[in-house]
């Protein structure tokens, strides 16, 4: 039995309603950007299953501002 590589899926856009660890898998380059917006604690169980509105929500911050960063920083990967 061999072992399937697990496919990375690709998100064109972050939207709201992905999770933190959905994100941070696909782009691994928008860690700064979370931490930038009060968002560090990426590994916590709650990462894992919070969507990014919930996480902005929870921590206080804008969540179009978030977005507009976390879809930036991604911009030149396509």
């Amino acid at each position: 039995m061999t072992d399937s590589p697990q496919k990375k899926i690709i998100f064109r856009r972050i939207t709201k309603d992905l999770s933190i660890m959905e994100v941070l898998q696909a782009y691994p380059e928008v860690r700064p950007v979370f931490s930038r917006h009060g968002m560090g604690c990426l590994t916590c169980m709650g990462a894992m299953a919070e969507t990014i509105e919930s996480g902005a929500r929870v921590h206080g911050i804008k969540l179009e501002e978030l977005l507009a960063d976390l879809n930036d920083a991604i911009k030149n990967r396509f």
